[in-house]
Formats: C-alpha cells, structure tokens, sequence
C-alpha cells in the first residue's frame, strides 16, 4: 500500500540571522509528500527533538561539527515516526523508526537511513529523542568517569545536564554539582534529579559560587555553556580533571559571537587537565550498552526523565528560541502527531 500524493506542513530557515535568530527567520510551508521509489519509505513524524545547537546551524557558526540549514529549505533534526508506506521490505509499513528528517509532518526518506525501533520500550516513542547517549558518552568514553569522582555539570536543568548529573552519581560519582539558570531550574536539580548541591549561574563571581558547592574540588566537567563557566571550572579542577566539552550555550545566547573560551592556558598545564570536545557520532557504538541500562535505570525508579511536550510543527521555532534562552528543564519535543 502506499499513500496518496498530499501536501504537509514543514519549518523552512527563511533567512541567516545576523546574531540571535528571530521568528521572521523561518517560515511554514506547504510541500509535496510523494509516494516512495524503490529503496525509500514515507514517515508520519510522531514526535521531533529540539537541540539548542541548532542555533549554530541556523547561523553557520565556522568550525561546528554538523552541516548548517540551507536558506530556503527544510530545516532538520531527529525525529520519530511512523513508517506509512514502504518500497523496501526491510523497513516496513507500521514500523517504528528514528532518523534525521525532523521539523516536517511527514518525512521521505532513504530506508538505509531510518533506524527501527521497539515501540515497547519506552512509554512513549518521545523517550528515544532524549540526550541520555550525549551524556554516556561524554562521562565514560570522553571524560573517563572513575568511582569516587567529584562531577560538575553546566546547565544542570537541562535534557542532557539532567541525564549527564544522574547518569554521574549511577556509575560511581561521589558528589554531583550542577549550575542552573534560576533558583526554581536550582531547586529541581536538587530536588528532583537528586544533585548533591547547586547554583545559578547569574549570581557573581562564579568561582566562589563553585567552590562553595565542591569544596574538595572538580574530577570531571561536563560542559555544555563554554565562556565563563568553563573558565571557572578550570580554576576549580583538581590536579589531573577531565574536561568534555559538549556544548557552547554561552556561545548560542549571544547569537554567535564568540566567547572568551578557556582563557589562560597556564592552569591547564599545571594541572595536568584535559578538555576534549566530542559530538554524539563519534560514539554511536555505545548505544546498545546505554540503551540497556537506560531501560533498567528508568524501570528501577533510579533515573529521572524529565521532559516538555509541546504540540504543532507551527510552535517549533519559537519554542527552540526560548529553549536556548532557558524557559524549559529537561528534553524539549514536538509532537506533531498522536
């Protein structure tokens, strides 16, 4: 069976901002959703994921380790859907599947592509969008954790500083701190996601804020802001630490410029510390030893999994920009279908 020839509904960049995008910098449009040639399927996108790095995207920030959106055409992104019709029988109709062709109703896409999924496993399919793998990795393969570690974590409150902070204390760490955005972010880090102790961010002079909360210093970092926070960091880092650097909010809130980065290297030397940058390909290999223990965690009752739904492809782009200005906790998604 294949589906009939129809218009649907996708986020378009109209524009390259210059600095902090603005809603007039995309637009909704209606496009074609053919029936598939041999080797393809046709996706009724569930769900979509939102990642504040689409900011370096939109912008075509130099260097970023992901192709920029191309003015005038389909942004994209994670996404989960429901295969509609099929012409490979290895993907097949009613199949679950993830792949990359978010921030559109319906998706065409290569069946090589799309990755099949178990639509058990989870509650809800949305649960595969989450950045718990971001944060495997960067703690295990990245960062090296070791039991006994002292962790900290940059935007504590959010979908992968959440998972980065719980999933630290799982494997061993022996005290978990985290910084967020406003007491209320403060208090559910704590709270709910069960840091050791917390802070927020705007409160001056970060060091001090640091220190206050790791007394005996920082083993491992994990960063997903850059700028002052890293700098900070660094000052407070034990003799051997390891820093991943996930992420560059300081960077994105700023709408592009470029921050001071690690500021001066002499403290890096002297303490002998590491700071690598890494992205989530690099570390694909470790999905089906993180997805076992993701399901055991969560049906244990030992990991939070924190998570704001917002319904319509129209309420995407908005909802990405208060994101990156910090209006939510945990992993942000778009539902666009039920």
């Amino acid at each position: 069976m294949t589906v009939t020839t129809r218009a649907a509904r996708a986020v378009h960049l109209s524009a390259r901002p210059d600095g902090f995008p603005e809603l007039s910098d995309f637009r909704l449009v209606e496009q074609p959703v053919p029936d598939p040639v041999p080797g393809q399927v046709v996706v009724r996108n569930l769900y979509m994921s939102l990642d504040p790095g689409m900011l370096m995207q939109i912008g075509a920030y130099p260097g970023i380790p992901m192709p920029p959106f191309t003015v005038g055409a389909p942004m994209f992104g994670d996404a989960i859907g429901e295969v509609v019709a099929s012409a490979d029988p290895a993907v097949p109709e009613g199949a679950l599947v993830l792949h990359r062709l978010g921030w559109r109703e319906y998706a065409v896409a290569e069946a090589s592509a799309v990755h099949m999924v178990d639509p058990d496993a989870y509650p809800s399919p949305s649960t595969y969008l989450g950045f718990g793998l971001v944060a495997y990795a960067g703690l295990t393969a990245v960062a090296g954790l070791r039991k006994g570690d002292a962790v900290f974590v940059s935007s504590a409150a959010g979908a992968t500083g959440g998972m980065a902070g719980q999933i630290a204390r799982l494997l061993g760490a022996r005290r978990v701190v985290g910084s967020a955005g406003s007491a209320r972010k403060v208090r559910h880090v704590i709270d709910e996601l069960g840091f050791d102790a917390a802070f927020d961010y705007h409160d001056e002079p970060l060091v001090e804020q640091l220190r206050a909360v790791a007394p005996d210093g920082i083993d491992v970092y994990f960063d997903n802001v850059g700028g002052a926070q890293l700098r900070a960091a660094i000052e407070v880092m034990n003799v051997g630490g390891r820093i991943a650097l996930c992420g560059a909010l300081a960077r994105q809130r700023s709408g592009g410029v470029p921050d001071a980065g690690p500021g001066d290297v002499l403290p890096l030397i002297g303490k002998r510390l590491t700071l690598r940058g890494f992205t989530l390909h690099d570390h694909l290999n470790l999905a089906p030893e993180f997805g076992q223990r993701l399901r055991s965690w969560l049906a244990d009752g030992q990991l939070v999994y924190t998570e704001t739904v917002i319904d319509g492809l129209e309420n995407a782009a908005r909802v990405l920009l208060d994101l990156v200005r910090g209006h939510y906790t945990g992993k942000v998604v778009v539902r666009l279908a039920r």
